[in-house]
């Protein structure tokens, strides 16, 4: 239930909203918009934050902190909005002329090179071949393929690299 307030009181509220909107607004404005990225969104925003005051000092409700308390109305309204935010179908987005800047081709290339890769371990002498498959296929640690094999890390090293020097001979051949 509202109670009826007199001009005077209507007056010096007028007052304390005018003089809040004078001093916060632009700042209020410049947070909203780094959050929404929406300029008219944005000033809808901080608008309704000023009409929610309004309606909670006509409702005779206290306000120690202005600028604390038009924030904390802001960010739930910025809530609010993100909670309503509508998904935009792909659809409706390539009508409208959005092209993907994401560029697959790269990431593919790198996929058929590393089955070519892999197909080209069976080429390689069969002490190689081992090596490399332990270490890039079944993703092992030079620890874990000297434990395995019974040789020491350093030799498990110059094996892996001697067997990709081959591998990129037979890469660049192919």
């Amino acid at each position: 239930m509202m109670t009826m307030m007199t001009p005077k009181q209507k007056n010096k509220r007028e007052g304390i909203l005018n003089q809040a909107h004078h001093d916060y607004a632009k700042g209020m404005n410049f947070h909203s918009f780094s959050k929404v990225h929406n300029h008219a969104t944005s000033d809808d925003l901080v608008q309704d934050t000023f009409i929610k005051t309004w309606y909670y000092l006509v409702k005779q409700g206290k306000i120690n902190n202005m600028k604390a308390f038009l924030y904390h109305v802001l960010n739930q309204l910025i809530i609010d909005d993100y909670r309503k935010h509508k998904t935009i179908s792909l659809e409706v987005s390539l009508e409208k002329g959005y092209r993907s800047s994401i560029d697959d081709s790269e990431r593919i290339f790198n996929i058929f090179d590393g089955k070519i890769v892999i197909l080209l371990i069976k080429h390689l002498p069969i002490k190689y071949q081992k090596i490399i498959q332990m270490r890039y296929v079944q993703d092992l640690s030079l620890k874990e393929i000297a434990l395995i094999t019974g040789q020491s890390r350093n030799t498990v090293a110059v094996q892996i690299h001697r067997g990709l020097a081959l591998l990129r001979d037979l890469y660049n051949r192919k």
